[in-house]
């Protein structure tokens, strides 16, 4: 549904307005950081920063291209997503041959609200142990989808897209979306159980 006032305000911006740009940054920037920030298990605070900043200036420079065929939330979301992935593989292969990148048992799932340290009272050790790994497990079984696939998952688990603005945003409709969806989902949990067996990680509800 179309936003008469982010509308107008994107007219603003268009129109070279420097107090637009900030209403639109303090309006975006908290929900594209939660975005970004869970996008990657091991990205830190200032890592989610960075990336929200080089989304925001793709903003800035490609304003011009953004036709509104979706919100421009999603637009937004959909750059991120480009720019946390670049910003991923930079990193990967900056630590390539550099050991396993550590899992911080302080992190927080923003999608989840889990937080791990301090672990619950009643919860042993190990499992608080094994849920962190599942954690990680789970985003490198999402970096491993194909990229369609990656996107539709992002957008809609981290993003919390509904059906109709991802329809909006890959011109499909809803059923196509529900389908495409299922499809990678069952991909996706094909990916973690490989990984749980592979890493012989007891599965934890979570």
């Amino acid at each position: 549904m179309k936003d008469p006032t982010e509308d107008r305000l994107l007219a603003r911006c268009r129109a070279g307005d420097p107090g637009a740009w900030d209403d639109l940054f303090d309006r975006h920037y908290a929900p594209a950081y939660r975005f970004v920030f869970q996008l990657g298990f091991h990205l830190t605070h200032e890592d989610a920063e960075e990336i929200c900043q080089e989304a925001f200036l793709s903003v800035i420079r490609n304003l011009a291209s953004f036709q509104g065929g979706s919100t421009f939330q999603t637009w937004l979301f959909r750059i991120a997503a480009n720019k946390a992935r670049d910003f991923m593989q930079k990193q990967s292969a900056a630590k390539r041959g550099g050991g396993q990148v550590a899992v911080s048992l302080n992190a927080e799932d923003p999608g989840t609200g889990l937080t791990l340290d301090p672990p619950d009272p009643a919860q042993a050790p190990d499992v608080a142990l094994a849920r962190a790994e599942q954690l990680g497990l789970v985003h490198q079984a999402v970096a491993q989808l194909d990229l369609s696939c990656r996107e539709l998952v992002e957008l809609r688990y981290f993003g919390e897209l509904s059906y109709d603005e991802l329809a909006a945003a890959l011109g499909v409709n809803a059923k196509t979306v529900s389908s495409r969806l299922s499809r990678c989902l069952d991909r996706l949990e094909a990916l973690f159980q490989a990984a749980l067996d592979r890493e012989n990680i007891a599965f934890f509800p979570v």
